[in-house]
């Protein structure tokens, strides 16, 4: 069973989060993460900063939760006809978007708002969501499929390390070989 996608929250409190999301992303992209202020995020968003401060905490958790929710998937993994070409497809795209410079940020981010490690959890889940897709197509298709934690361990797993530690070869061949080596028998 996948994990429950997280809720967006509705009315008054929806807004708040687009408005303050949207404030930060503008200002990332205006003037650089570093020059972010919750003073300065908050006037951006049109709300107060105690708005921001009661709901996130600091800088930090808002930085972490804007992170999280860039680091959502917009779409459905890719259906090219196998498990083989559907998971290579996806553990390539995955790769591209994590090991970008962009990706590294919204990563280090979404850590290191992280205390509870919820936030860490959702992204977990959010590829754990995009694994089984293509594991329930395929299986559907009449394809041997291995489980979800077989394949968070044998790619992302591996994936994530080298993308926060041993940054080189982080290419289309590394992603293909860690498919490879998740699908082949045990």
């Amino acid at each position: 069973m996948s994990p429950k996608p997280m809720v967006r929250p509705g009315g008054r409190s929806a807004r708040v989060q687009e408005s303050v999301h949207a404030a930060v992303r503008e200002l990332q992209s205006e003037l650089g993460r570093d020059a972010l202020t919750v003073p300065l995020v908050a006037a951006r968003a049109g709300v107060t900063p105690s708005t921001v401060y009661r709901r996130w905490g600091d800088l930090q958790e808002l930085l972490s939760d804007v992170a999280v929710e860039h680091l959502r998937p917009e779409a459905p993994p890719a259906d090219l006809g196998t498990l083989r070409a559907d998971l290579g497809a996806w553990a390539e795209q995955f790769l591209d978007e994590m090991a970008s410079p962009p990706g590294r940020a919204y990563i280090r981010d979404a850590l290191l708002g992280d205390p509870d490690g919820s936030n860490a959890g959702q992204c977990s889940a959010y590829a754990a969501e995009q694994i089984d897709v293509v594991l329930a197509r395929a299986s559907q298709r009449g394809e041997a499929v291995p489980d979800t934690e077989r394949v968070i361990d044998r790619v992302v797993a591996p994936m994530m390390y080298r993308i926060l530690f041993r940054p080189s070869q982080l290419d289309a061949a590394y992603a293909r070989a860690l498919v490879d080596g998740a699908l082949s028998a045990s």
